[in-house]
């Protein structure tokens, strides 16, 4: 089936020369990756660039966003298609966690008081939740938030904490599919603090 580091790399192969430039030019304007690190590279460093500066769980959400951004959405989604492939016939648990996360958490989102659990321990996530950037990927993807409000969270808001508070204030305020949402991806970006909360 092969790795997601693979696939993005199939992917990047297919693309035309000057949209495999387009997405280089994206990838420098992302302001996560160093110009010396992808100018006049080939696919395969650009590859385990992209990677090395995320993690092979993370970069294909990046490289697929990069992709949509830039008009390649064919692409995007064969890029989606084969991840969902190699994440169905990998032996993972729950929301692609490795193996020993799957029992980490219980899947459901209501907690005893009858409130979302997002809503429920809003104070306890904003301060403890550090794996934000794929969670914030995630959220762009399922079209909680825009790109816009992905660059300003993303690029434009420093530390953390107040990455979470603009994630209550700009994408949680539209209800309870989008509190779903973004359960499941803290089910599956921090999966041992969510099993820490929904033991109090």
């Amino acid at each position: 089936m092969g790795t997601k580091k693979a696939a993005i790399a199939a992917t990047l192969a297919n693309l035309s020369k000057a949209d495999f430039e387009s997405f280089c030019f994206h990838l420098i304007d992302s302001r996560r990756v160093p110009r010396i690190k992808v100018e006049n590279k080939s696919y395969l460093e650009v590859t385990n660039v992209i990677v090395s500066c995320f993690t092979e769980n993370e970069a294909p959400a990046f490289t697929s966003n990069i992709l949509r951004n830039m008009g390649c959405s064919d692409e995007a989604n064969d890029l989606d298609s084969r991840i969902a492939a190699i994440s169905a016939n990998a032996p993972t648990g729950a929301m692609g966690a490795a193996p020993g996360q799957a029992a980490v958490a219980s899947t459901s989102s209501a907690c005893p008081t009858g409130k979302h659990f997002v809503d429920e321990h809003k104070l306890q996530l904003i301060e403890r939740v550090t794996n934000i950037n794929p969670i914030l990927l995630g959220l762009q993807d399922e079209n909680v938030i825009q790109g816009e409000v992905y660059e300003d969270i993303s690029y434009h808001t420093p530390g953390n904490q107040n990455k979470m508070r603009k994630i209550y204030d700009l994408a949680l305020k539209s209800g309870t599919d989008a509190k779903d949402v973004f359960f499941k991806l803290l089910q599956k970006h921090e999966p041992y603090l969510v099993k820490d909360l929904q033991k109090k």
